[in-house]
């Protein structure tokens, strides 16, 4: 007797994606009660850091080239340039390589060793700019340099993260929409680090059609003008902008915490050492502001943190001892000027 056939099942019955990009999304919220043990506090993180390139710019990496697949603004085996400090470049390169798609992106010598060679074995075409900029950083070298290469490739598609709805929209759509659904109970305040402030916003909109009554706290970088704050020296990549986002709304932000560098290191290694999540710069600081910010917050009050980033990355920054002893003597100078 012959046996029967097996039955093989369609993706979508079987749950079995067709790319790495249909595993980006769906990240469980943590309670963090070892790390934030005050009574009448309830801490809980989305950890954004689990999907599957590393940070949540895999969210905004796949919806804004998924959706300009879909419409035309991207055209089929066309070319993509951005420019990034690393996550979302990682994430579009990702997504570039699955859709077949080119990819160049503009970084600056900030970003890290591992960055780098994340981009290039995803394919990615990189430009380092060192040319520092009248902000003091690499951002605004960084979109001169884009503009140059746009000019030199005709057909080619600027994403523009800091100016592009579709980089809110992600957010909205997908980490706020998942937290609408994780959280029963109304959360008080959500802490959220900010670059483009896409990420915020978008979660922020989305949770307030829920909670209306939600507190919205930005977390920014010492030296982040996005806010009105004055410019100046960051080494952790990810968090803060030398130029005010077109996305930025600040009517929708009720606060604005900044972190330095070395604060966020701490809280990086503070969320280790308690919770056992190794996490990013960007996380670190969240950290670092939820600990300053807890004790002039109602009781009972639950705060809500997005994690946005994974550790890896930044085994020469942040957990780094010598990186960290020099960043605390430069504050330490610093303050005494």
């Amino acid at each position: 007797m012959t046996a029967a056939a097996p039955v093989v099942k369609s993706a979508s019955e079987s749950r079995v994606g067709e790319s790495i990009c249909d595993c980006v999304g769906n990240t469980p919220v943590v309670a963090l009660r070892r790390l934030f043990p005050d009574p009448g506090v309830e801490v809980v993180a989305k950890l954004e850091l689990m999907n599957p390139g590393g940070s949540m710019k895999d969210r905004s990496a796949r919806y804004i080239v998924e959706s300009g697949l879909r419409d035309g603004t991207i055209p089929a085996g066309g070319t993509l340039v951005e420019s990034s400090s690393g996550n979302f470049g990682i994430a579009l390169a990702m997504a570039a390589r699955v859709h077949g798609l080119r990819f160049t992106c503009v970084v600056d010598p900030k970003t890290t060793t591992a960055n780098l060679a994340l981009l290039r074995h995803l394919g990615a075409d990189v430009h380092v700019v060192d040319e520092v900029d009248e902000a003091g950083g690499y951002l605004l070298s960084r979109i001169r340099r884009v503009h140059e290469l746009l000019a030199g490739m005709p057909g080619a598609v600027w994403i523009n993260q800091y100016a592009n709805d579709r980089n809110w929209q992600a957010y909205y759509h997908g980490t706020g929409a998942e937290l609408a659904e994780q959280l029963a109970e109304p959360p008080t305040v959500l802490f959220g680090a900010v670059s483009t402030t896409g990420s915020v916003l978008g979660c922020a909109r989305r949770l307030r059609e829920r909670f209306p009554d939600l507190r919205v706290v930005a977390v920014d970088a010492v030296g982040s003008v996005i806010f009105g704050g004055r410019p100046g020296r960051r080494d952790i990549p990810g968090i803060g902008s030398s130029r005010v986002p077109e996305l930025c709304r600040p009517e929708e932000i009720d606060q604005v915490v900044y972190v330095d560098d070395v604060d966020a290191a701490l809280g990086c290694r503070e969320l280790l050492a308690a919770e056992g999540i190794f996490a990013g710069g960007s996380t670190g600081s969240v950290v670092a502001a939820i600990r300053r910010t807890l004790p002039v917050l109602p009781r009972p009050c639950r705060v809500v943190a997005i994690f946005p980033d994974r550790g890896d990355r930044y085994l020469d920054l942040v957990y780094d001892d010598d990186w960290l002893a020099a960043a605390r003597a430069r504050r330490d100078r610093e303050t005494d000027d």
